[in-house]
């Protein structure tokens, strides 16, 4: 069965990146109407660069949840920019030995 990933870049300083961390590992698991079954932050931080990976079991809930997180703002103290918003089917996710 296919997963799909909605995948967010934003601009940001060191003290944005911070806030989002810590506001998404704040909660127990993902804000109502977002029906993810993982999250991934990544971060170049002498870009000032963060991706967020947001994973959906299917095509509906990654519609489902793209549309919950377009109406959510970054924090209001952040200064992050969203620059793009992608979304994908995983084709393959395999664990090294």
């Amino acid at each position: 069965m296919a997963e799909f990933v909605r995948v967010v870049t934003f601009e940001g300083d060191e003290a944005a990146l911070d806030g989002l961390v810590a506001q998404i590992s704040s909660t127990d698991g993902p804000p109502e109407g977002i029906p993810a079954t993982r999250i991934t932050v990544l971060a170049d931080r002498s870009a000032g660069k963060v991706v967020v990976a947001v994973r959906f079991a299917s095509e509906d809930d990654l519609r489902t949840g793209g549309a919950a997180l377009e109406a959510m703002s970054p924090p209001a103290a952040a200064s992050l920019r969203r620059v793009s918003v992608e979304a994908y089917e995983v084709v393959l996710d395999r664990q090294a030995n």
